[in-house]
């Protein structure tokens, strides 16, 4: 995914406008594994930007890295709206970071259900003192590297609507 062209234009276009704009982002990542945080950090000068980046695949992780609550998770499940907003506040409260982008989700092949079928994937958006932004997305029961990739997408998306609104993605 780091060798995608269009994927790493989009990631350097980032990056300079975060630059530009003097701000620092960090991620919360579960089912992309730190996907996100290996391709922004694959553009040169990154280092001004990317703030830091949790790699949380486990319950036990998002609880001790991140503070998602325990029972947040037993309640709505790791896969939720609610765990997606916590995942993305507590990389804000655990960094130095202005913003911070989390994903969790269901890549598959196994581990679905017909609730929460694979290809689930929720997305969480926290900046300071702003309310927290949730997406979800269902992709379908694609094939788990795909699932993966858009949900990579996605999230370049949501980083890319806070610094440069007129980006649409």
């Amino acid at each position: 995914m780091i060798d995608d062209p269009v994927l790493l234009a989009r990631a350097e276009t980032l990056v300079a406008a975060y630059a530009t704009a003097g701000l620092r982002l960090a991620s919360a990542e579960s089912c992309t594994g730190g996907l996100v945080a290996g391709l922004l950090t694959a553009i040169p000068g990154s280092s001004s930007v990317v703030e830091r980046g949790f790699v949380t695949y486990s319950n036990e992780a998002k609880v001790e890295m991140l503070g998602v609550s325990a029972d947040v998770i037993e309640t709505h499940g790791a896969v939720s709206k609610s765990v997606a907003r916590a995942m993305a506040e507590g990389a804000l409260a655990h960094s130095h970071a202005d913003i911070a982008v989390s994903i969790t989700g269901i890549a598959g092949p196994g581990g679905g259900s017909q609730t929460k079928p694979v290809g689930l994937v929720h997305f969480g958006l926290a900046r300071r003192n702003t309310a927290t932004r949730h997406i979800e997305r269902r992709y379908g029961d694609l094939d788990r590297a795909e699932i993966r990739r858009l949900a990579v997408k996605e999230a370049l998306g949501l980083l890319e609507r806070f610094v440069m609104p007129a980006a649409g993605n």
